[in-house]
């Protein structure tokens, strides 16, 4: 079984998430999505400019990643900078996307009227 080299960052990251007592999904996820962020940038993620997060964003838009998975790398760069490097300022170059919502289906006045008529009174 290989063991891929933990970074001191890594390392680092890893004990903020557990002293911020996250449970071990999050925090896989957390490094999975820094690892990704690292695949593309090519350099150590701590590394990174506004331009590098600009850049990863526009991919992640750009190669159809849904907005659940890409809200979850986002907070995940949002924890790797504001708590482990220190970097609070670059939280204000990382948006969040919204998912459509659906409309809810409303009935005509039509439908309410069959299904009230199929129902079984009261009792039955």
């Amino acid at each position: 079984m290989t063991h891929e080299k933990t970074t001191p960052l890594r390392e680092r990251m890893i004990e903020d998430m557990r002293i911020h007592e996250m449970g071990d999904k999050a925090q896989k996820a957390h490094i999975r999505s820094i690892k990704d962020f690292a695949g593309l940038l090519k350099r150590s993620p701590d590394t990174a400019t506004p331009d590098d997060l600009r850049a990863y964003q526009l991919h992640m838009t750009d190669t159809g990643v849904t907005p659940p998975t890409y809200n979850a790398r986002i907070m995940a760069l949002r924890f790797l900078f504001g708590k482990t490097c220190g970097r609070e300022d670059m939280k204000r170059y990382m948006q969040f996307r919204t998912q459509p919502r659906n409309l809810p289906v409303v009935l005509s006045i039509e439908d309410v009227s069959e299904l009230l008529a199929a129902a079984p009174g009261p009792g039955l």
